[in-house]
């Protein structure tokens, strides 16, 4: 898989975690290994402004997902085609934000940001309480999977 991560800010990200991360979902998630992924972190301000262009909302956000070719996880049997993923973009002062506030540390909420932007590109979402559940049980599912795999 082609995964490109970028980070436009002043702060820290363990990027080679990230990477790992979304490799590791991507796989689970049965996408093809041609598929493409970008992962932008990126500053208050300019979250702010893709909030507002994006979902005409104020104020920055955690994560944002841009699907481009609207691929669906696939099987064991049929992984998905190859193909552009889209785009992820994070704010990592956010999650700073949102990871206090949840009594974890900054890059667990990071980790957390990039499956649920990656869920996101692949049509889950959690506007319904019946997506949200299985959404947010994915998204579990891969990132306690995740921890596991990098204590063994």
């Amino acid at each position: 898989m082609s995964i490109e991560i970028s980070n436009e800010t002043d702060r820290l990200v363990d990027e080679v975690r990230v990477l790992k991360l979304a490799g590791f979902a991507l796989d689970r998630m049965k996408i093809h290994p041609g598929a493409e992924l970008a992962i932008m972190f990126v500053d208050e301000p300019a979250m702010e402004q893709l909030h507002i262009q994006w979902m005409d909302e104020p104020g920055a956000t955690d994560v944002l997902s841009f699907p481009m070719d609207e691929l669906r996880p696939g099987t064991e049997h049929e992984p998905t085609p190859a193909g552009l993923l889209g785009d992820i973009v994070i704010c990592p002062a956010v999650a700073e934000r949102q990871a206090d506030a949840a009594g974890h540390e900054t890059m667990n909420e990071v980790l957390l940001l990039t499956a649920h932007g990656i869920l996101h590109l692949l049509g889950f979402d959690h506007v319904e309480p019946e997506e949200e559940k299985e959404m947010f049980g994915i998204q579990k599912s891969i990132l306690d999977a995740f921890y596991e795999s990098e204590r063994a």
